[in-house]
């Protein structure tokens, strides 16, 4: 699992939707996820395997139905290599500047 492969997968809107739908109810079928889009059941497919690929979306069979689950592990690792550590500093400024301003007007 790579950066660029979650990267990739993260561009496509279709597949952004496809986690959406799996965060608000994990565990859905392929026919439950192609319902709400309108492309074939081999398209859909297609985005669950690059997603799968990414380490997004795990598949597990249950009984004769194949269900897919979120995990979000991969996007975690991403916020915290490429966005946590740019946010840190600007949230430590604004913390200095409150308690200077504080100091200030005491």
């Amino acid at each position: 699992m790579t950066d660029d492969r979650v990267f990739k997968a993260l561009a496509d809107p279709t597949r952004r939707h496809l986690l959406d739908r799996l965060f608000e109810d994990s565990g859905l079928t392929l026919t439950e996820l192609e319902s709400e889009l309108e492309m074939t059941r081999f398209g859909v497919m297609k985005h669950l395997r690059i997603l799968a690929d990414a380490g997004l979306v795990v598949s597990k069979k249950v009984g004769r139905e194949k269900r897919h689950f979120l995990n979000v592990v991969p996007i975690r690792l991403i916020h915290d290599r490429w966005i946590d550590k740019f946010t840190e500093r600007r949230v430590s400024a604004l913390t200095d500047l409150k308690r200077q301003l504080e100091e200030d007007s005491a």
